[in-house]
């Protein structure tokens, strides 16, 4: 081919096309925006259409003794595997099963301590036919979610859940988008009135939650404080030439002095031997050169606001005190090294 007839194709090509005309980022904004209040007055038309359906799934699943097993085909199906990690993650046991998989064998990861959680919406996924008849087969509850009142999945739940009927965000009302934030609106409902029903605490989301930034964010000062021996403690008579070598062997630069019963009188710190050189420190005993009280923390606090707390003091160490008395200490380098901010 010519180079004359390459410049024909080009200037012929329809990308290049004076009449075809630019989309610009204000159409795509544009878009975006029509997208997102379509989307939006499908979540609200989900909230106004509440009712007495809702509350009875949320009373199915409540009492289920084993776990919600949340189900769907397609799109449907990766709303159910957001739901199931949702549940599973607030303090109610669910997993994901797929509907083709459980018709060659999966069917046996279902109990009758179950409840099934079916979505689909069409409510006539051919894929959903044996899960829905083993439900029946054995009375396992089964809840449904689906678009249409009178499907084949809907007519034979225990109770069936219905989507509003709002169009989706697509220009030609076919790919599942609307109806998929619906869904997934529904499922997070579902999961977070289970966990208030349940008093799911902040203690149990870090239970379920060990890792990651979440963790982080809800580690207590009792999971990093040290403990036992590695405490540096004496008690107020100890002279202050033993107080020192403890403190040199405990590696924390400071001192607890504790009464008879053990419990926190003052602390000494690299600061209080600087104030008592002059008078002659080695001479005194720990109660004489300690300070009385001392900024503390409780076990069960949060590890953040620990750090808070010394930040806020200029002070790299904190005893951690349970009625009074020292059962660990916390050094800021404990909070930086497990990614507590």
């Amino acid at each position: 081919m010519t180079a004359e007839a390459v410049n024909k194709t080009h200037s012929s090509s329809p990308a290049s096309s004076p009449d075809q005309g630019a989309v610009g980022p204000a159409d795509d904004l544009a878009v975006a925006r029509r997208v997102l209040a379509t989307e939006s007055d499908g979540l609200k038309a989900l909230a106004a259409g509440l009712g007495a359906d809702f509350v009875a799934a949320l009373d199915i699943m409540d009492r289920a003794t084993g776990r919600i097993v949340v189900t769907g085909m397609g799109k449907s199906g990766h709303v159910a595997r957001k739901i199931a990690a949702t549940m599973a993650s607030t303090g109610t046991p669910a997993i994901f099963v797929h509907p083709a998989e459980a018709s060659h064998g999966d069917l046996g990861m279902i109990t009758r301590a179950d409840v099934i959680f079916a979505l689909s919406n069409s409510g006539e996924t051919t894929e959903l036919n044996d899960l829905i008849a083993y439900a029946k087969r054995f009375s396992i509850p089964l809840v449904s979610l689906t678009g249409k009142a009178g499907s084949t999945l809907a007519a034979n739940a225990d109770v069936a859940l219905v989507c509003p009927d709002t169009p989706e965000a697509c220009p030609m009302g076919l790919a599942p988008t609307t109806s998929t934030t619906v869904m997934l609106g529904l499922g997070d409902a579902l999961a977070v009135a289970l966990l208030e029903r349940k008093g799911f605490s902040s203690e149990d989301f870090h239970a379920l939650h060990p890792g990651g930034k979440l963790g982080r964010r809800l580690m207590k000062v009792s999971d990093i404080m040290h403990t036992g021996d590695e405490l540096p403690l004496a008690p107020p008579e100890t002279p202050m030439t033993e107080a020192l070598l403890t403190m040199t062997a405990k590696h924390f630069g400071c001192l607890g002095v504790v009464d008879a019963d053990g419990r926190l009188m003052g602390i000494i710190t690299d600061g209080d031997l600087r104030r008592h050189m002059p008078d002659g420190v080695l001479d005194r005993t720990a109660g004489e050169t300690m300070t009385a009280g001392g900024t503390t923390v409780e076990p069960d606090r949060l590890a953040s606001e620990a750090l808070g707390i010394m930040n806020a003091k200029s002070i790299t160490n904190l005893f951690v005190l349970e009625g009074g008395r020292p059962v660990g200490i916390l050094h800021i380098h404990d909070c930086l090294r497990a990614g507590v901010a």
